[in-house]
């Protein structure tokens, strides 16, 4: 496909959407028919929706046809968990993880969807990685952009067991510490996002985004996303303190942002901008420094 024409930005979103449609079939399936403990049959389950992306990365050329599956597949997995949970009716807590999760799957979906142009743009770590690794495109393109990002989110998912499909023992205090979190972690990211977006709009070459939320940290976006997935782990605790080994997928997510996304990022802004590294000097990369 790299060497015919590529469809418009309208019949990408169409294809990209096909995909999704089978990656969603394929994890249902497995979730139902994997012969395991229903934590690790959601695992086995969000492993086998990348086939299709893969597939369609193949066919495609372009890794950035999953680039939509960390968003959409959570709240896949959060609704087959809830029917595991033998509830007749949602308790108050399955109703706040859900109320979280996909107020978090749409703001990062629409997020993807509004700055995508199409089959046309492959995202330029993966053109990187393509090009410098000493590896097929394919195996790049399978096992750096799709298996290990898949393996961080199946991990920050496996609260959602305890939270949702385990008994229910009411909502307490750290259930609203975890909606709230959860709640305030989209909405920074949703900010940070239209901030940026502004900012994109109006840029010269060179500028560096030091305004609003973007003054007190150089990544909100990614403390947001990172806070999301402790909310779910906070969940977790509320309801089956002995489920707290979950948590290994939100400090997983925290390591991933922190040694590979945010280094990285920053590398490529020193490049690009001169006043980065100004910016940089004066403003953390995450935690806003209290100020009095």
């Amino acid at each position: 496909m790299a060497d015919t024409p590529r469809p418009d930005r309208a019949g990408s979103l169409r294809y990209v959407a096909g995909v999704y449609a089978l990656a969603i079939a394929l994890a249902w399936a497995v979730f139902e028919l994997a012969p395991w403990a229903p934590h690790w049959a959601m695992v086995a389950g969000l492993f086998a929706s990348v086939a299709a992306t893969f597939a369609a990365a193949l066919h495609t050329r372009n890794g950035s046809v999953f680039d939509a599956w960390w968003s959409v597949m959570p709240p896949v997995a959060a609704l087959w968990l809830t029917t595991q949970s033998g509830h007749a009716e949602l308790s108050a807590r399955q109703i706040a993880v859900h109320a979280v999760v996909w107020f978090w799957a749409a703001r990062l979906t629409a997020n993807w969807a509004r700055g995508w142009t199409g089959l046309d743009h492959e995202d330029w770590r993966y053109v990187d990685m393509v090009r410098d690794w000493p590896l097929p495109a394919w195996l790049v393109r399978l096992v750096p952009v799709m298996l290990a990002p898949a393996a961080f989110v199946a991990a920050g998912c496996l609260p959602l067991y305890p939270a949702l499909a385990l008994g229910d023992t009411g909502f307490g205090v750290l259930d609203g510490v975890a909606l709230a979190l959860g709640l305030f972690a989209t909405s920074l990211e949703l900010v940070a996002d239209e901030q940026m977006r502004i900012f994109a709009a109006r840029k010269q070459p060179g500028d560096v985004m030091d305004l609003g939320v973007w003054s007190w940290s150089r990544h909100p976006n990614y403390l947001g996303e990172i806070l999301f997935w402790f909310s779910l782990w906070l969940f977790a605790l509320a309801a089956a303190p002995t489920w707290w080994w979950t948590g290994v997928g939100a400090l997983a997510i925290l390591l991933l942002f922190v040694l590979g996304s945010i280094p990285m990022l920053d590398k490529r802004s020193r490049e690009r901008r001169p006043a980065f590294a100004e910016y940089e000097a004066r403003t953390p990369a995450l935690l806003p420094r209290l100020r009095g």
